[in-house]
């Protein structure tokens, strides 16, 4: 099987995370840097958007997420929730995914023929580029998985971080040095997934 292929299946939802890092700050930014230029976009629209925050501004993240939960969960369920958060601050780091609204704007504007399917290609590309920072990072060692507590913290998130107006946030992925390995995975039958003709 290719080097690919065997990264490929190592990525998997790790909630099992700690603060510890197996590589160092600097090459994960390389990681990052390298994923998000060479991650495909429709149009060559590079409308993805990238912030990692490390140590303390990981935290506040979660600290934020969890005071704009507080909000809205009842206070007799909030204890589950509550574990849940102290399970993603308790990674190295967190990545915050955008998507630059004004370029999607500009080429619905531009390439009016396809205007509905803009906004779908740019959440095609996030995806693409989420799995393969994901994928990246694994291969490292590290655990993580793709939260989506989007638009809830939104405000709260553009003001601690000045965060463009035109920034949409899509993703936030919690990272750091695996603890524990994934549990098994239910995989549906291949045959009912997959069809080859020809």
């Amino acid at each position: 099987m290719s080097k690919f292929l065997d990264s490929f299946k190592t990525r998997r939802t790790n909630y099992a995370i700690s603060k510890e890092t197996p590589i160092s700050k600097d090459e994960i930014k390389d990681i990052i840097n390298e994923v998000v230029i060479n991650s495909p976009t429709a149009f060559n629209s590079q409308s993805d958007r990238v912030i990692v925050l490390f140590g303390e501004e990981s935290d506040s993240f979660w600290e934020i997420t969890r005071e704009e939960l507080r909000k809205i969960v009842p206070e007799e369920q909030f204890n589950d929730t509550d574990q849940r958060i102290n399970g993603f601050k308790n990674g190295y780091g967190t990545i915050l995914f955008f998507e630059e609204a004004d370029i999607i704007k500009g080429l619905q504007e531009n390439v009016p023929l396809y205007k509905d399917n803009f906004p779908i290609w740019s959440l095609e590309g996030a995806g693409m580029l989420q799995l393969a920072v994901w994928t990246a990072l694994s291969e490292q060692g590290f655990g993580a998985s793709l939260q989506h507590y989007n638009p809830l913290v939104d405000a709260e998130v553009a003001k601690r971080w000045n965060v463009p107006s035109s920034w949409k946030l899509l993703a936030q992925m919690p990272f750091g040095k695996k603890t524990a390995e994934a549990g098994q995975k239910e995989v549906q039958p291949i045959e009912n997934r997959v069809k080859f003709i020809g």
